[in-house]
């Protein structure tokens, strides 16, 4: 085996003052420039900083006369979306007009859940008056004009106890619904269909996977996530967590795979066939998470939490990339993504629905070639030095507010104080007489099958 190595003389590269110049080895090919890396860095790091700059991600509030409690986007149209509130009131929203195009009257409690039939022209609702109202829902028209009508439900199915929550199927014209246990309904039947029980008192979501049609999931106030099969008369799997889970939501593009909003103040995400331990953790909020969606395109979810904010978070990402907060905005109960993976939507106590950008620094409208072909170029210049310090605390700093930086600040304290009493356990103790459990599995008490 050869080995080429390069071979200089010491006489030539050895300084005899310090005042002496080093000798620089120079490639004097005219297309590459001898301080090339140092410009492309500094384009890096201006990249991040007008990043930051540009980032003004919020873009209207909707306003209610109740807190918001749940959100529904139409899966086949871009500029729709369906809240409902506390006083019993459904709106559905035309977004680039900022408008009522109208209200769904009938519950006269707190509506737990929306959600679309595959169709896009009729919704359900559940609520906590125990009922669940079958919807028309009209098309967003395109003219200018506040288009305010009330609307009365198509039908009506009468259940025993109160509603948590409801999903509509993914293909055929029937759903679910989550309240002292898991029932299924179809159009075209007064009567649950199918009921599911184990264990828990109250159900507080369901959630119908998007590639396999007889399989769904839900929470529970038992502090269980259950899997359930249609073809079966009884549940799947359970899997126990020592906190409970407040909202669940499958991966579109990995629909093994399904996220957990916690009250503990993380997510879990779970691939359906091996729950013995998380695939991931995503950390960051400081209170209860209270309601989770994943984007159309898969590789990124929303997250709104008790502590006032909303975070964007990779799929795989253990942090998230995106805060969003106003000083007005209360506890968000609910989020959704927008169908072309632009938008953000939460609902939250304040009696708002509010819109924001999924990039913070996107440039709206129309952009001519070169533009796009600038921001790619940013975007390509930022992530190829995302590991340089100065680079990296630009692009990850964000203000927040006083409480929830605070909040944060005391939990890292007890999490290094854990840590240390931790490590102090272990060096003052038997080889192999403490077993650490690593965070993906700490939270897992049971699985049942």
């Amino acid at each position: 085996m050869k080995v080429k190595v390069i071979s200089r003389s010491e006489e030539e590269y050895t300084r005899e003052r310090k005042s002496d110049l080093r000798k620089v080895q120079r490639n004097y090919d005219p297309q590459l420039h001898q301080f090339e890396k140092a410009h492309e860095y500094t384009r890096a790091l201006n990249a991040a900083k007008l990043d930051r700059i540009f980032a003004k991600p919020f873009l209207a509030a909707l306003p209610h006369d109740d807190g918001v409690t749940c959100l529904a986007r139409n899966p086949k149209l871009v500029n729709s979306i369906v809240s409902g509130c506390a006083d019993g009131d459904i709106r559905i929203w035309d977004i680039p007009g900022e408008r009522t195009l109208r209200r769904l009257v009938g519950h006269t409690g707190a509506v737990k859940g929306i959600s679309f039939a595959p169709d896009g022209e009729t919704c359900v609702s559940a609520g906590i008056d125990a009922t669940v109202k079958l919807w028309k829902v009209p098309y967003a028209p395109f003219e200018a004009g506040e288009v305010q009508e009330d609307a009365e439900a198509v039908f009506e199915f009468q259940g025993k106890n109160a509603f948590r929550g409801v999903d509509h199927h993914w293909d055929r014209t029937s759903f679910a619904t989550a309240g002292a246990a898991v029932d299924i309904w179809d159009h075209s039947r007064s009567e649950p269909v199918q009921s599911f029980t184990w264990g828990s008192d109250t159900v507080t979501s369901v959630r119908f996977n998007p590639a396999e049609p007889d399989v769904f999931a839900s929470t529970g106030s038992d502090r269980s996530i259950a899997l359930y099969d249609l073809r079966r008369a009884t549940p799947l799997r359970k899997l126990v967590m020592q906190t409970r889970c407040n909202a669940l939501a499958w991966n579109p593009m990995e629909p093994f795979n399904f996220t957990a909003a916690n009250e503990d103040c993380c997510l879990y995400t779970y691939d359906m066939r091996k729950l013995t331990s998380a695939l991931t953790v995503h950390k960051d909020f400081v209170s209860a998470v209270m309601d989770v969606d994943y984007s159309p395109t898969g590789k990124e979810f929303v997250a709104g939490s008790y502590d006032r904010s909303v975070r964007i978070f990779g799929a795989q990402a253990g942090h998230s990339r995106e805060v969003y907060t106003t000083k007005r905005m209360q506890r968000v109960f609910a989020v959704r993504f927008s169908g072309d993976a632009t938008y953000v939507f939460s609902g939250s106590d304040d009696m708002n629905v509010r819109v924001w950008k999924a990039k913070a620094s996107e440039q709206l409208g129309v952009r001519l070639p070169r533009e796009k072909h600038k921001q790619a170029y940013n975007d390509a210049l930022v992530e190829r030095y995302k590991h340089m310090p100065e680079v990296k605390r630009i692009a990850r700093h964000r203000h927040l507010p006083t409480a929830i930086y605070k909040a944060a600040k005391t939990r890292r304290a007890v999490t290094d104080s854990d840590k240390r009493k931790l490590q102090r356990r272990i060096e003052h103790s038997a080889p192999g007489s403490i077993v650490v459990k690593p965070d993906r599995k700490r939270k897992i008490v049971a699985q049942v099958e």
